[in-house]
């Protein structure tokens, strides 16, 4: 995404901004309508083409989304209005007619029903529309559409309206590689906000899939320019997007060399991918939101996914809006952040969920224990009061948890990671559903966690700037992790880094960052799976004094303790 673009989408947020639309969820929401609707458009004259060079109408239904009768509602027909007129057409015509394609385009009805324009200042739409109508999606690579969308959705950083806040990008880039999804695993985030872990599994599959990929900071591109301009590596006016990919990776290679510590992750086209229909069909969210839906549905798309299968339900609720294929699909990679602070009435709760608990953080993680595959793999962030709560629900859970599924690891998350949102401490669980139980059972009393305690993330864990806090690529564990969790998962997940829980180290031995635990250890501990539980303890060094000096000071000490009482006691019986 080049230096014009971004300079585009800030003027398109700052006129929204001085129009009163101030809500970062509403204003992006209102964009993504707006951007839908002109992709729609791009669509529609691709298969306009298509229908002429072959004959015959492009779309699956042998329909074009806009037939004649209806063509007064694409964007290149109503992007010339102005005023009141353009803001009550697209208000009380485009909207209704997008959500009554129910038969023709089921996802596109979805998406627009019961939308609203708030964009009330007529005006105000104008400038927005005139600013996207100069954005040729089409000739944009999906990688800068869905940078489009991603640099839309750092305002939402700004914001904890209602809740909602993105997980950050290191934690959802550690996740996802520690589940390591691929072509043809279904994939589900039962709260799947703006759909943040859902791109990067997507992300992930492609650059698997890629001839060539680039290795990219988490911090993102503006990041890699100013950082790269401070280094000295390219010029005061180069733009680091349009630099040719060896020149790019060589900046990269240096820049990782300054900073070994720096978090990556990669990109690639996925160009290797054999059929796209599968990758975009197993793709699965769901939001009790309506907000979150259409903006996780956007994200997608604009990513190039244009099919999952992302709903707006109550994931937790037996009259939440789920059918029975949902409640009773599984799924080989789950990925979660989901909201922690909910108490649901026992009456609405689902009653296939593995605990009877109205705790909405242990009802999430009862709905992805039942809702993963065997064989699948399941990463979720949790409060660490779920990993040591006392309750019999607590612990019940937790014995279900480690027994009947293989826990490979808890990971304990620093106490800022979602400053300034949430200062809750938190830890990630990562487990599998065994294949088969007849073959895990006999096997568990073997069965080892890991335990890795991630110190630093990357991020500054006192300061708040902008809304965010500082990069510190300089202090981050997280690359450490990845790299330890690579040599576990070599050993298929039975020789796990670090030494086992009450192991006393050495005298002047380095603070441990990762440790193990038998499961037998666990259950006596009534399954808590704090990781301070289980650290290794570092001996104290023994005094370099000798031991009969030491005995000799301590007489003196207590000799003249006793001669003091002793002149004391003389001057109160005289």
């Amino acid at each position: 995404m080049n230096q014009e673009l971004r300079r585009k989408l800030r003027r398109i947020t700052d006129i929204l901004w001085a129009g009163g639309v101030t809500n970062p969820v509403t204003y992006i929401e209102q964009i993504s309508y707006l951007i839908y609707l002109k992709l729609l458009d791009e669509e529609e004259s691709n298969r306009e083409l298509k229908a002429r060079l072959l004959g015959a109408k492009a779309n699956g239904n042998g329909e074009l989304l806009f037939p004649e009768e209806a063509e007064h509602y694409r964007w290149s027909k109503w992007r010339f209005k102005s005023g009141t007129d353009l803001r009550d057409f697209v208000r009380d015509q485009v909207f209704p007619y997008m959500a009554s394609l129910v038969k023709e385009e089921p996802q596109i009805a979805e998406y627009f029903r019961d939308a609203v324009l708030e964009i009330t200042d007529p005006n105000v739409l104008k400038q927005v529309v005139d600013e996207i109508d100069g954005i040729d999606f089409a000739k944009l690579g999906t990688d800068v559409k869905g940078d489009i969308f991603e640099y839309l959705l750092t305002h939402l950083g700004q914001s904890a309206l209602n809740g909602q806040f993105r997980t950050p990008r290191q934690i959802r880039t550690m996740m996802v590689e520690m589940v390591d999804p691929d072509l043809g695993d279904t994939i589900y985030d039962p709260a799947c906000g703006t759909g943040g872990f859902l791109i990067d599994a997507v992300q992930y599959i492609l650059a698997k899939y890629s001839s060539e990929s680039t290795e990219d900071p988490i911090y993102g591109a503006e990041w890699l320019e100013n950082k790269a301009r401070a280094m000295g590596l390219i010029g005061e006016n180069e733009d680091i997007d349009k630099i040719d990919l060896p020149r790019r990776q060589e900046i990269f290679r240096k820049i990782k060399e300054q900073i070994p510590t720096l978090q990556t992750y990669r990109k690639g086209p996925g160009e290797k991918i054999p059929d796209w229909g599968l990758l975009e069909h197993s793709i699965y969210g769901i939001d009790v939101s309506h907000q979150m839906m259409r903006i996780a549905m956007m994200n997608l798309v604009l990513h190039g996914i244009r099919h999952a299968m992302v709903k707006r339900a109550n994931t937790l609720s037996e009259m939440g809006g789920l059918s029975e294929e949902d409640l009773n699909r599984r799924y080989k990679v789950i990925l979660s952040n989901p909201p922690f602070a909910g108490v649901l009435p026992k009456e609405s709760i689902r009653k296939d969920l593995p605990t009877n608990s109205k705790k909405s953080e242990l009802l999430f993680l009862g709905v992805m224990m039942e809702a993963l595959a065997p064989g699948g793999r399941c990463a979720v962030v949790v409060p660490e009061g779920l990993l040591f709560g006392s309750t019999k629900a607590h612990i019940t859970l937790r014995r279900k948890l480690v027994e009947d599924y293989q826990l490979l690891a808890v990971v304990s998350l620093p106490a800022g990671v979602f400053k300034p949102y949430a200062g809750v401490k938190t830890g990630v669980l990562v487990f599998r559903r065994p294949v088969s139980m007849a073959d895990h059972k006999p096997s568990i009393k073997n069965a080892k966690v890991w335990f890795y305690e991630v110190r630093a993330d990357g991020f500054d864990p006192d300061k708040i700037q902008g809304g965010g806090r500082p990069e510190t690529p300089e202090r981050n564990d997280i690359p450490d992790l990845l790299a330890k969790w690579k040599q576990y998962k070599a050993s298929d997940f039975t020789n796990p880094p670090g030494v086992e829980a009450g192991t006393l180290l050495e005298p002047g031995s380095e603070e441990p960052r990762s440790w193990w635990a038998t499961i037998e250890t666990i259950a006596d501990n009534d399954y808590n799976l704090a990781a301070g539980r289980y650290k290794p303890q570092i001996a104290e060094k023994a005094p370099d004094e000798d031991p009969a000096e030491l005995i000799r000071e301590v007489l003196a000490i207590e000799r003249k303790i006793t001669e003091g009482l002793e002149k004391l006691l003389k001057e109160i019986e005289s």
